[in-house]
């Protein structure tokens, strides 16, 4: 196994990490005195000021596949991205992870790559051409509606919200919640998964339709808080969806192929979290580090004191074992699908957020009571980690498919 990077990883890794260092951390103060001031959801200068800039060095989209096929309805969309891997795509999305806002800045945030992977690998021309080109221009935002209030949605048979044909439209009726994105000013189109035949079998009554957010009976009720924070000016939003029509042309692929385009939008996705995870936690171990070099106590600085030794030890290891498990899932995924990835990708999911949580709790440890506080940036980044343990599955879901992946090696 060869653990050198390839002169392509090697080159767009330092593309994405010159401009973090040189354009995009110089900024950080000046997006938090914007995001501060006025009204909570709003476009910000600064965000659209860097957007330009990375789009004219040509680091823009980079998550995009590097093939236009595998698209069953039309694979003739072009589109204007460099077509990274998996695994180039996996240390840039590192690099960007170490700012919060940053992948934004690149057209590479979360939900909007996954929509555009799904519109790019699902969408009929008319899609694309409405709905594709400007998310890949950075123009307008996107969310994706399928966690529900009522049920454990954990288990996505279980979601409610029913999408019925009526002559030349579908009828939506139902409620989400956690839809991140919504609260964004510029977020324009939705992917809904709902359900279109509840006698079907049970893995064919989910699909997924495309509901643009300007369509009458689409209403956002709440924004929601994590641990306080509300994340503007992105944000999660509570949606009721009350008799909402949508042309049928909108539906993705057809009837009962939800999860389908389910597995296809996660597997990627879950791989750019854990790079991004992998990221803020460098950012974080390096924080701690410099604040025990930095305090003394009982005669001798804090990094000296045998504990914090330990503690700063266990995170470089467990930081380069996450590192080395989410780069071969990337690998596997590159060379043998998605499908041949799914143990990996289960386990960098849960692997990713677990590693980080504890750095970032020591990290708040070693800052006392300045850990707790807004100044060093602790207390928001541990309470979006811990939200990562319920992003894209909660843990307890893919232990269950690594549990039951190993134990078929043993029954066959």
């Amino acid at each position: 196994m060869n653990f050198t990077m390839s002169p392509a990883e090697t080159m767009w890794r330092d593309r994405v990490r010159n401009f973090m260092n040189d354009v995009v951390r110089p900024h950080d103060e000046t997006y938090a005195a914007q995001q501060a001031s006025g009204e909570r959801w709003k476009t910000l200068p600064i965000i659209e000021e860097l957007k330009e800039r990375a789009k004219a060095d040509g680091i823009w989209n980079l998550f995009m596949p590097p093939l236009a096929g595998h698209n069953p309805v039309d694979s003739s969309f072009e589109f204007v991205a460099p077509g990274l891997t998996n695994l180039e795509y996996a240390s840039c999305a590192e690099e960007m992870g170490r700012i919060e806002w940053a992948s934004e800045v690149f057209n590479c945030s979360a939900p909007d790559t996954g929509n555009m992977e799904v519109l790019h690998r699902y969408g009929t021309r008319e899609h694309k051409e409405r709905w594709l080109r400007p998310l890949m221009e950075g123009k307008i935002r996107s969310v994706f509606l399928m966690t529900e209030p009522r049920v454990a949605s954990s288990d996505a048979t279980n979601i409610e919200t029913s999408i019925v044909c009526d002559g030349d439209h579908y009828v939506i009726n139902g409620r989400k919640w956690w839809s991140s994105g919504i609260g964004d000013p510029r977020c324009s189109v939705g992917i809904l998964m709902g359900k279109t035949d509840p006698d079907a079998p049970r893995h064919a009554q989910q699909s997924m339709i495309l509901l643009p957010l300007d369509t009458p009976g689409v209403k956002v009720l709440r924004m929601l808080p994590v641990f306080g924070y509300d994340d503007a000016p992105h944000g999660h939003g509570e949606v009721e969806l009350k008799d909402v029509r949508v042309p049928v042309e909108n539906m993705l692929l057809g009837e009962g192929r939800g999860f389908e385009i389910a597995q296809g939008r996660l597997g990627p996705g879950r791989i750019h979290h854990c790079m991004r995870t992998i990221g803020l936690a460098e950012e974080i171990l390096k924080k701690m580090v410099e604040r025990l070099l930095s305090r003394t106590a009982f005669g001798k600085r804090l990094a000296e004191h045998s504990i914090w030794e330990q503690r700063i030890a266990e995170a470089r290891t467990s930081l380069e074992m996450t590192r080395l498990l989410c780069l071969k899932a990337a690998d596997v995924m590159d060379k043998l699908g998605a499908k041949a990835a799914q143990a990996e990708i289960a386990m960098i999911k849960v692997a990713g957020p677990h590693m980080a949580l504890k750095i970032a709790d020591d990290a708040i440890q070693a800052h006392g009571g300045a850990g707790v506080a807004d100044d060093f940036g602790l207390a928001r980044a541990y309470a979006h980690l811990r939200t990562m343990r319920l992003v894209d599955g909660p843990d307890e879901v893919h232990n269950r498919a690594i549990a039951r992946l190993e134990m078929r090696r043993y029954r066959q």
